[in-house]
């Protein structure tokens, strides 16, 4: 998550507003597991097979949009934790905290992370990959959890397409270096030459983990031009209201019990 952005700690994904530690999230999240899990051991397992995810949104962009500004606002409106790219690799880098994630998830839910990858990506070999699995595990676990908002690292790609509502923000590069430069306290001719290593950085992830060169305007239920919104909060209004329309509240309740 972000903290005290400078010019020599800036975290590209992020931006410049304090939010508690990854670490602290993390913790939250493996007490979490652990409880639901022994909880969960209480239960039919009848029960537990039939059960849904519960419906999530999933923020992707290019770095230097403000998608996570917008994914703060959303999940203040619906009293949601965000995931983000940070949250999110603290877990899928760290071998104790995947096999915890992998537990979780598969007690819950019997079977669902073998079919759904199956279903997603078939027998490709990127599965191979130990990050990737443990990528994809660590997200199916903070969503087998609660509803979240996720905010990068092809999350829209990973969950399940109707449980999802995926959102795509998008804005010119020179939208990106102002934001950038403002972040950064760098000037903005500086900002707009650190654009295609950030941009080569993200694409390189997508061709590892996912096997494509990027995002395409298909895979999204909403494309977001930030480029004509003065305002945030009026992207997060329209993203909030899509995912009430898109998903009866009382499937998000349903699913989250």
């Amino acid at each position: 998550m972000a903290g005290n952005i400078g010019a020599d700690k800036y975290v590209p994904g992020t931006y410049a507003k304090r939010k508690p530690g990854a670490e602290s999230l993390v913790g939250h999240y493996v007490r979490s597991w652990e409880g639901r899990r022994l909880a969960q051991e209480a239960e039919d397992r009848a029960r537990a097979a039939s059960s849904e995810l519960a419906p999530c949104i999933s923020f992707s962009r290019k770095i230097g949009v403000g998608a996570l500004e917008i994914a703060d606002m959303v999940a203040q409106k619906l009293k949601w934790p965000v995931a983000d790219r940070e949250l999110i690799e603290q877990i899928a880098n760290q071998t104790n905290l995947s096999e915890s994630a992998v537990s979780f998830f598969d007690e819950r839910f019997p079977g669902y992370t073998s079919r759904t990858l199956k279903y997603l990506f078939g027998e490709k070999s990127f599965i191979d990959s130990d990050y990737s699995r443990h990528l994809i595990s660590a997200v199916f676990a903070i969503a087998g959890l609660e509803p979240t908002v996720f905010v990068g690292r092809g999350t829209h790609l990973i969950l399940p397409r109707d449980r999802v509502l995926a959102v795509r923000c998008i804005c010119s590069d020179t939208y990106r270096a102002k934001r950038i430069s403002e972040i950064m306290g760098i000037g903005k001719d500086a900002a707009e030459k650190r654009l295609p290593g950030i941009d080569k950085e993200q694409a390189a992830f997508f061709k590892k983990v996912f096997g494509k060169k990027m995002a395409s305007p298909y895979e999204f239920d909403l494309v977001v031009n930030l480029d004509h919104f003065a305002n945030p909060g009026d992207v997060a209004d329209i993203v909030t209201l899509a995912f009430e329309r898109k998903f009866k509240k009382s499937q998000v309740r349903a699913a989250a019990a």
